[in-house]
Order: structure tokens, then sequence, then C-alpha cells
């Protein structure tokens, strides 16, 4: 047993490796049937001389710690997840039977083309798929992440800009762009220039018109922005853009609001990413493996990364290196297959229509919401949202009751608190996604979880202050634990 300095909670788990005695194993192995090498001779002065102090353990034991582990963790497959922006829509368990063929499962990576055939055939539907669905031209399917095609694009449009004579610095972000933005600008070596929104919570011509020169590369916008509105306004900045040799890139993250409703590419945007884990229900990969598909316009084509996939005059699909001007390869490999497998499925299950109504039933649910969190709490911007909303705990400062009380307490009822404090323009935000995944009983049930907490912050302010109370651990201290991260386990000393 043990216990926690900060929390007081006992835990019921021993440390970890604490578990297992020597000899004991959950593996039965066969006799070797290749004579025995020695170690020495293969690793030379890197053998190894000491033992590597990891546990013994059985089969039962390790099952059962993994579970457990499990069982902790809470997941779309557990309950409700409205974490705004970033679209935890449930991953139907047909995409995880499809990305299990073993004929798409136990493809090396570099089999020859003509063992592939059936893998560059996918690749080439989805391709186009995804470029119909956004309106490009063409669209490349080797980042291995939304941010790392972010990258990407940006990257196409300072070797667009290179191969005009030209190199611009500078590139217009609003303040309601996502976070990664100024960082993709930064790796590009390009200066982030921040803008207000209107006080509509949109874009306006006219506050991006006094940051208008020779010197910008490109605008970086999200639509639907973060706040959940549609940038209406973006047909005429796109112009604007445009007129002045830029380009202009979309933040594609929130297609989910979008998809088979509006093309990008149809309002101006010459280049965006997809977030196959957000739109396409590929799993969120917690640092990979996810997939980031970049779109892009016919004049970026030169550059787009390479190898792509083309579909010869025969019928057979191969991949092409040739582009002179191509930023290059972006990752090992061809890009992350199984996630372009789940994606693939998602897209021909649904269909056109399927898609459409997708779009419709996740702007649907988000409106709900505005509508029913409006009773008790405050909107940001009580008009038409798109796939999400932000709402605000003004009316309890009074109370002592914060923002990250209210996401903590969430818990305690069974529910993923929302994203807090974000997007920065709302002070105390909570950014509510439901997706179209959620029925209106879970979207009820939420409506009511959050008044009774409200009611809470009112009469027992403590209770909420103080929570979660039902978890495993209590309320951690996140600040130190970000700024001093515990990253490398070490052996305990025997005594």
């Amino acid at each position: 047993m043990r216990s926690s300095a900060s929390s007081g909670v006992v835990f019921e788990e021993p440390l970890i490796f604490e578990r297992g005695a020597e000899g004991r194993t959950g593996a039965s192995l066969p006799e070797m049937d290749v004579p025995k090498a020695d170690p020495k001779a293969l690793f030379g002065a890197q053998f190894r001389k000491d033992g590597t102090p990891l546990p013994e353990l059985s089969e039962p034991e390790v099952f059962r710690h993994y579970v457990r582990l499990s069982e902790w963790n809470y997941s779309i497959d557990n309950t409700f997840y409205p974490l705004g922006s970033c679209t935890m829509k449930y991953n139907p368990k047909v995409n995880e039977w499809a990305a299990r063929l073993p004929g798409f499962a136990r493809l090396h990576p570099y089999a020859p083309e003509s063992q592939i055939q059936g893998a560059l055939e996918l690749m080439w539907h989805l391709e186009a798929g995804l470029a119909e669905v956004c309106g490009m031209d063409r669209v490349s399917l080797q980042p291995a992440a939304g941010a790392q095609g972010e990258l990407a694009g940006l990257m196409m449009i300072r070797a667009y800009h290179e191969a005009q004579g030209r190199s611009p610095k500078k590139v217009l972000v609003p303040e309601t762009a996502h976070g990664t933005n100024p960082a993709s600008c930064a790796f590009n070596g390009f200066t982030t220039v921040a803008f207000p929104g209107g006080e509509n919570g949109i874009v306006e011509p006219s506050a991006i018109a006094p940051y208008l020169s020779d010197d910008v590369a490109a605008i970086m916008l999200t639509n639907p922005n973060t706040l959940g509105l549609f940038e209406s306004n973006l047909p005429v900045i796109a112009t604007m853009l445009h007129d002045k040799g830029a380009l202009v890139y979309g933040d594609g993250a929130n297609l989910n609001a979008l998809m088979g409703r509006v093309r990008p590419g149809d309002l101006g945007i010459d280049v965006m990413q997809f977030n196959l884990h957000k739109t396409f229900t590929t799993p969120h990969g917690g640092g990979g493996p996810g997939c980031g598909p970049v779109g892009y316009k016919k004049l970026l084509d030169p550059f787009a990364p390479s190898p792509t996939v083309e579909k010869a005059e025969d019928g057979k699909f191969k991949l092409s290196f040739h582009r002179d001007a191509s930023v290059g390869r972006l990752r090992s490999f061809y890009g992350n297959f199984g996630m372009m497998v789940r994606a693939y499925t998602y897209m021909r299950e649904l269909g056109a229509e399927g898609l459409k109504a997708a779009t419709d039933m996740a702007v649907l649910n988000a409106n709900y919401l505005r509508a029913a969190l409006g009773e008790t709490w405050n909107v940001a911007y009580d008009t038409t949202c798109m796939h999400e909303v932000v709402i605000n705990d003004k009316h309890l400062r009074d109370t002592g009751v914060t923002t990250l009380d209210i996401a903590k307490r969430l818990i305690d009822y069974g529910f993923h608190p929302p994203t807090v404090y974000f997007p920065l323009v709302v002070k105390g935000a909570m950014l509510v996604e439901p997706t179209e995944t959620e029925s209106k009983q879970t979207l009820d049930q939420f409506v009511d979880v959050m008044k009774k907490i409200d009611e809470e912050a009112h009469k027992e302010p403590e209770k909420v202050k103080g929570a979660p109370h039902m978890t495993n651990l209590r309320r951690l201290d996140e600040t130190r634990a970000a700024r001093n991260p515990v990253l490398r386990w070490t052996a305990p000393t025997s005594t």
C-alpha cells in the first residue's frame, strides 16, 4: 500500500515493479532450433554484463495490471467526451475491422509496388475523396498528424513564394487561431502577426487591411473558428490576400462542421490540413500514430511532398517521386496507412449523403446545447454556432468557484470536462463540442449535470472546489507536473 503526500489518498496497487518474483513467467517458448549464439561475440563491448531489473510476472498478473489501468482511463467508448476543438467523436468499430484485414495489416511498408496494388488503390481513392470534400485539386496523405500537415502546408507556401522570387516573412493569424499556427510559422521562418477578431467573433476584412503588405506570405484561418462561428467573410478576405500575392491557409481542424455542406477550396483557401482523427473517425493518437493529410490547389502542386500515388494508363498504381521543386518527404514510409484505411472505410460506409448528415447532426447538437446550457450559463456568442459552443462561468465569480473547479466536478458525474480556458479571448471559457454521435438523451443528461453543478456552486461551493471526489486520484498539482515531469524510471537500490 502507498499514499500520496499531496492528496492523502491511499492506493490499492503497490508501486510499479513491486510485483513479481524470480522465475515467474507468462510465456511458454519452444526449444531453439538454431545454434545458440554468443551475445558477447554479437555485441562486443556493448553487451550488458548485468541483468535488467525488470519484473518477472505471470500472464494473469500482467493482464490484470493493464486491465486495471484501462478501467482508470477515460475514452469516447465510456461516455460523453465534449472536448471542444478536439472533436472527440466515436470511432466506428467497422473501421477497426477494416484496418485489421490481413491484406492491409500485414503489408511491409517497403514492399514492391506490384505487391501493394490494393493499398495504393485505397490511397488513390482516399486522396480523391478528401479532395472532393474540401474542394482541392490534390491531397498529400503523408503527414503523420494535423500539426505536421499544417507545417507541410506552410512549407509549400514558402516554396511557392521562393519560386516567384519573393521572400515574404509575415503570416497573419487571428486571436481565435489554434495554438499550433504560430509554431508552424516559426518552423518555416515566418513571423506571426496576430490581429483581433471582430465584436461578433469572426474576422472582419477591416481588421486585416492595416496589416496587408508585400511582406505578407499568407493568412491562417480556422473555419469555423475556435468560437464555433463560421467565418462568413472568408471569400472577401481571400480576395484581399490574393490581390497582394499572398496565399490563404485553412486550418481544417473543424471540418466536422462543414463536411458535405461547404468546400473550403470554394471559399478561396489554397491549402489546408485534415485532421482524420477529428472528422474521419480515426483514433486520437496520443502523440501518434495519427494522420494529417494536406489538400492543396494546383498552383502548389509542384511543391507538394513526395512521393504521390499515381494511376498509370494500364490501370496500375505507382509511387511517383518526380517533383523537382517538392518540399521533400515528411516522414518515413508513405504515411500512417492504418489511419488511411480507417478514414476510407468511414467515407465508404457513410457515402456523400451520410457525410452531409453527420455535419448536420453535429451542428444541430451544438446549437441544442447552446440553447439548453444558455438557460443557466453565459453563452459567449449567443448566435447560431456550428459544431461547438463557448460558455463561461462569469455568473459564479462571487462564489469563488473557478472554471477548473467546474471541470473537475464534472468528472464526479461521469463526464469528461469540455476544453477549459480556451479560446483565450473568452475569460473562463468552456468549449463544448458534442459531435454528431451523441443522442438527445446524453445531451440532456449533460445539461442536467451542468445545472446541478451550478446549484452546488451557489449552495455548497466547497464541494465543487474540492472535486473530484470519486476518482482514484484526487486533485493533482498540474502546474508542478507540467514543469517538473518525471520522465525516467530508476530501479530501486537493493538493501
